[in-house]
């Protein structure tokens, strides 16, 4: 399923950054909860918050989306 690849990919590339969880949900303005349930894959997230996310990545959203087929 799409949103559970989605979820590891920003979950391998938040961990590179060396931020928590609640550390990455602070500095994107993101309810850390809700940022859980997107890592574990558990939402169908807005194209707002994946820029959001992208953005706190430093990386564009087609490098987030880099190696993620359905």
């Amino acid at each position: 399923m799409i949103t559970k690849k989605l979820g590891k990919r920003i979950k391998e590339l938040r961990a590179q950054t060396g931020l928590s969880q609640e550390k990455f949900a602070l500095k994107i303005e993101m309810d850390r909860t809700y940022f859980a349930s997107v890592e574990a894959g558990k939402r169908n997230i807005s194209i707002i918050n994946i820029k959001k996310i992208s953005d706190g990545l430093g990386i564009s959203l087609s490098k987030l989306f880099e190696g993620i087929e359905e």
